[in-house]
């Protein structure tokens, strides 16, 4: 039986909803942003194509904004989320290269061959480029279309850059993470570089610039040089609140009563971002956007626990396939919204945007069969019921394989040492190894990781490799059903396999030396050249020449490349 263990907070006080009030006429971080007059009457809905501005952050916790009853002060968010169309029933992947694929493309990871980790700085994938992106659908409906922030789905060759998968410009980072001044990234000891590009160029003069004030004034510029009569899409993928925990300390300053000092600038850092937002809705009205806009807000996984985010009161974290990773905060804002104010339940998940978006912008369909996602802007807009009756969480065959998970425990239809999950109706399973899977209170971040004893621990389940939870009924998955009821996680199994026979093979090559920045002027960025092609299969080992005959330079650059990274590796702790 399981056995919980539970202290030192209130379930009325943590479980409470509401959101924090604002100053909605205080301009915030872009200096440039006046106040605007009171809003005009609304255009005729849809009399042209919206404006379309996509917001994501990246390691926001589910319990990290107002409105979620956080200690963390959001009040952009919050209002935002009030006057439009609050996702509650909204997925999105666990980490951040497969929600950016998935948004980017409208597919499930295994159609894409990215269902395993993210993509490293050194290794020679990206976005397949078959893949017809979102930006790209939108530049054939006569969209200008433009992105800021975080890239992470590959850059080692140029046709895998930002700028030639469907974005006419391009301010931000290709790799996972980087400082929020120096834009220096490390990937292992002695393997660092700079990250910040401006289009294809490395932007050296912007260092010093905090990201997230850098990216919001971006977006500002980027709407006073267009023209509100012409159509834009504006990704915006922010740095925050990913690690390292680094904010501007009047931002800090505000949570100094918090005694654990990650949660501390991890909170700062998302007020810092929450102005950021309002900055960008304000740009969006001084210069005429605003009445003919659909502004869409999503995080991109659930909060990292060790680095101050909280997915409470859900299980689990980033990482995992627990409701704590893959259940994210979303909404929409927009004057277009037929019904506005109110909380949607409507399954949605993050591959619905690339078809919803498309439609809004009344682009063509018809030319990329197959997508994974739904047009979900009738249940946004006017509350009609989901098209979406599933979602696919993930299929990863090369994830560690569960101890004790068998084709036999799967009824001989489904080895449960996989990690898979999937979700159909209100029934979730999980099989293999979903990841960390306790709960962590916000008042355990006081002293963390000190009081460990302070957690809600399932002590149980260490031997299993099959769970079943219905999640309309226990949000939270605290009680396991995949003994009360075999013939559900039969039919869960089954819909795996249907789905497994669909996948292509993983695309996760081992790493080239070649991306070493030190090879390309101290900064990270495309290192192959055009010539190399496709070099890698089945995401494990380099093809080897299909032209034997030939003898090139290249085979003798590979040879000595083979050898530096054999030294670069001895070296590494």
């Amino acid at each position: 039986m399981a056995v919980y263990a539970l202290t030192g907070f209130s379930l009325v006080s943590l479980l409470s909803f509401g959101y924090l009030s604002w100053d909605w006429m205080k301009p915030g971080l872009v200096a440039d942003v006046a106040t605007d007059p009171m809003e005009k009457s609304l255009p005729p809905a849809f009399a042209r194509p919206p404006h379309i501005i996509f917001i994501l952050t990246d390691d926001q916790g589910y319990h990290d904004v107002g409105y979620h009853g956080s200690d963390i002060q959001t009040p952009t968010l919050d209002r935002l989320a009030a006057e439009g169309v609050k996702l509650e029933n909204y997925y999105i992947q666990p980490i951040c290269t497969p929600s950016r694929s998935q948004l980017i493309t409208g597919r499930y990871q295994i159609h894409t061959g990215l269902q395993h980790s993210i993509i490293r700085p050194r290794q020679p994938n990206c976005l397949p480029l078959d893949q017809v992106t979102l930006p790209q659908k939108l530049q054939e409906a006569g969209y200008s279309t433009h992105m800021v922030g975080k890239w992470h789905l590959g850059f080692y060759k140029k046709e895998c850059l930002p700028t030639r998968r469907g974005f006419d410009t391009f301010l931000g980072s290709l790799t996972g993470n980087v400082d929020y001044y120096t834009y220096d990234n490390c990937d292992g000891p002695g393997v660092c570089g700079y990250d910040l590009h401006e289009g294809e160029d490395v932007a050296w003069d912007q260092s010093g610039k905090y990201s997230t004030f850098l990216y919001a004034q971006r977006v500002s510029k980027i709407l006073a040089s267009h023209s509100p009569k012409e159509p834009i899409f504006i990704y915006v993928a922010f740095q925050a609140v990913h690690t390292p925990l680094q904010s501007p300390k009047e931002y800090i300053y505000r949570y100094r009563s918090m005694g654990n000092v990650a949660r501390r600038k991890y909170a700062a850092m998302v007020t810092c971002m929450d102005e950021a937002v309002k900055n960008i809705t304000w740009a969006l009205k001084k210069y005429g956007y605003y009445d003919n806009s659909v502004i869409v807000f999503s995080t991109d996984n659930g909060g990292q626990t060790f680095s101050g985010g909280s997915n409470w009161p859900l299980r689990g974290r980033k990482g995992t396939y627990w409701e704590g990773g893959v259940r994210g905060i979303g909404f929409v804002h927009s004057p277009l919204i037929k019904r506005k104010r109110r909380t949607s339940w409507a399954l949605v998940h993050i591959t619905d945007w690339y078809p919803t978006l498309v439609s809004l912008a009344r682009g063509n369909l018809s030319n990329v069969p197959g997508l994974d996602g739904y047009n979900v802007w009738p249940a946004i807009s006017e509350g009609k019921e989901s098209p979406r009756t599933e979602i696919l969480h993930n299929i990863d065959p090369l994830y560690n394989h569960a101890k004790y998970g068998s084709l036999e425990d799967g009824f001989g239809i489904w080895n449960t040492a996989v990690q898979a999950s999937i979700r159909v109706g209100e029934w979730k399973l999980l099989t293999g190894d979903p990841g960390y899977s306790d709960w962590i209170p916000p008042q355990t971040l006081t002293n963390f990781p000190g009081s460990w004893w302070n957690l809600e621990r399932l002590t149980d389940g260490l031997r299993k490799s099959v769970w079943l939870f219905n999640i309309t009924a226990d949000p939270y998955e605290r009680y396991d059903l995949s003994e009360q009821r075999p013939d559900v996680v039969r039919t869960l199994l089954m819909r795996l396999v249907h789905y497994n026979r669909t996948a292509i093979p993983v695309r996760y090559p081992a790493e080239n030396p070649r991306a070493h920045p030190d090879f390309n002027g101290g900064a990270w960025g495309p290192w192959a050249s055009e010539d190399d092609g496709e070099e890698w299969e089945d995401g494990r080992e380099p093809l080897k020449s299909r032209n034997k005959k030939k003898k090139c330079k290249i085979c003798k650059l590979r040879s000595f490349f083979r050898k530096l990274n054999t030294r670069l590796m001895s070296n590494r702790i």
